[in-house]
């Protein structure tokens, strides 16, 4: 897996990744510390209402980001981002109002909406090599759970040398050192897109391609899948183990621990059961996986304490195995379903339409663990996975071809698309890696149907 390192330019990046994650760990502690000290007993009302402007952010700017990505330079663009994300965490030790921390949670979540996707859709340019892709998003995933485990850790050394406000300071030199290593490389020229079309219609280009390709309209509902089983963890595991069990405060950290472990597990591991066994076979197993783990996580809970925190520990362990299994292969679907002018808004819609999710599992965990108890929560939520499970497995073909025949039927005969096609009924026929893109506007549902736009 540490092979893809060699490449130079790829080393740089993920480094500026893994810097940057951990800037944001360190915001994450301190900001919950700054919540504290101007809000005080509502510090948790603040706090969630931040969360929501972030995913409300994160769903709402990356359209705009994947519609222009392609017009302006990569290596500027992502460092443009990281300088903007320096400057808020410059600010954040200076707020002293509760208006203030929205705002600035608003700009700073709006540059990594931006920063994110675009990064991602670098990596399939930096290594064309599909297995060496892989193995890249296998680290990826790896630099996220650790980042989890390391960053409060991190911040906890630090507070005995800082007060809270240094934490800041820390976020900062991430970001500046995130931009200095995207500096220090030349990174591949972003392919134009080749379709004519203003901003505005661009803006749902992503959601189209996602939704014409029905691999990737599997990919949506596994995205919920992820964000039912993800959401309960990190929602409801401090109500579980505090209040459900009556666990001390260490083993809040201890079961989230558990469900990092269980990501980290699968990520180093994958990239040899991809390269055998291919995305499907992994992704869609892995749902109905989640499917039943929630609902023996419902069962757990509805045990003795004594009984319930040893089961509890596995529990979540296979949760986080199970949502790495989906989002470690999810971006090879992305890259596998999109021409390069059209990967920057494809990777930023599924950044929004992911994000979109998780703005629906957050307070509906949350909500109903108030209302209905956490085992009939846990429950729900194993039915909203089986419910999404089977969406998915409905959207995916089986085999699912990159090949596709196919006839078009408003190219003009010498269209240079057309090279080595025959005539066809009303139009002209060949096959090849079928995506969608400027000259293919519907998915072919059988051989020889018309691929142009009604």
């Amino acid at each position: 897996m540490l092979g893809v390192l060699a490449n130079r330019a790829y080393r740089h990046m993920f480094t500026a990744q893994v810097v940057a994650l951990v800037g944001t760990g360190l915001a994450t502690v301190a900001l919950g510390l700054l919540a504290y000290d101007i809000a005080g007993a509502s510090a948790g009302a603040v706090l969630g209402t931040a969360m929501t402007i972030k995913m409300v952010a994160y769903v709402g700017i990356s359209p705009f980001v994947g519609a222009v990505a392609d017009r302006v330079p990569r290596r500027a663009f992502l460092v443009s981002a990281d300088l903007v994300r320096a400057g808020v965490a410059l600010c954040l030790p200076f707020v002293d109002s509760v208006w203030q921390i929205y705002a600035l949670i608003f700009v700073l979540q709006s540059a990594s909406a931006s920063f994110t996707p675009i990064f991602q859709a670098t990596i399939p340019d930096v290594l064309p090599d599909e297995r060496d892709y892989t193995r890249a998003l296998s680290l990826s995933r790896l630099a996220y759970d650790l980042e989890s485990l390391f960053s409060p850790a991190l911040a906890a050394a630090l507070l005995t040398l800082v007060t809270y406000q240094g934490l800041f300071n820390g976020t900062v030199l991430g970001f500046l050192a995130s931009a200095a290593l995207v500096v220090s490389v030349v990174l591949p020229k972003a392919t134009p897109s080749e379709r004519k079309e203003g901003v505005l219609r661009r803006t749902t280009l992503g959601a189209r391609i996602f939704w014409a390709t029905p691999r990737l309209r599997a990919l949506l509902a596994m995205n919920m899948v992820v964000a039912a089983a993800s959401g309960t963890v990190i929602v409801n595991t401090i109500v579980i183990v505090r209040d459900t069990l009556g666990r001390a405060e260490g083993d809040v950290a201890i079961a989230l621990g558990c469900y990092g472990a269980g990501s980290m597990l699968v990520a180093l591991g994958l990239p040899r059961v991809l390269d055998r066994l291919g995305d499907r076979p992994v992704m869609l197993p892995a749902g109905f996986l989640l499917t039943a783990v929630l609902a023996a996580a419902a069962a757990v809970v509805s045990l003795a304490p004594a009984t319930a925190w040893p089961l509890l520990l596995p529990t979540w362990l296979l949760l986080g195995a199970g949502a790495a299994l989906i989002l470690t292969p999810g971006s090879r679907l992305l890259r596998r379903s999109s021409s390069p002018g059209d990967r920057p808004a494809l990777f930023a819609a599924q950044f929004s339409l992911s994000h979109a999710c998780f703005l629906i599992t957050y307070p509906l965990a949350g909500w109903l663990g108030a209302w209905v108890g956490l085992p009939a929560t846990l429950a729900v939520f194993a039915g909203l996975t089986l419910a999404a499970a089977l969406v998915a497995v409905r959207a995916w073909p089986a085999g699912d071809p990159s090949t596709l025949p196919h006839v078009h039927t408003g190219l003009a005969a010498g269209h240079p698309h057309l090279h080595g096609a025959e005539s066809a009924d009303a139009g002209w026929g060949h096959s090849h890696d079928f995506v969608i893109d400027e000259l293919h506007e519907r998915w072919p549902g059988r051989a020889g149907e018309p691929v142009d736009a009604r």
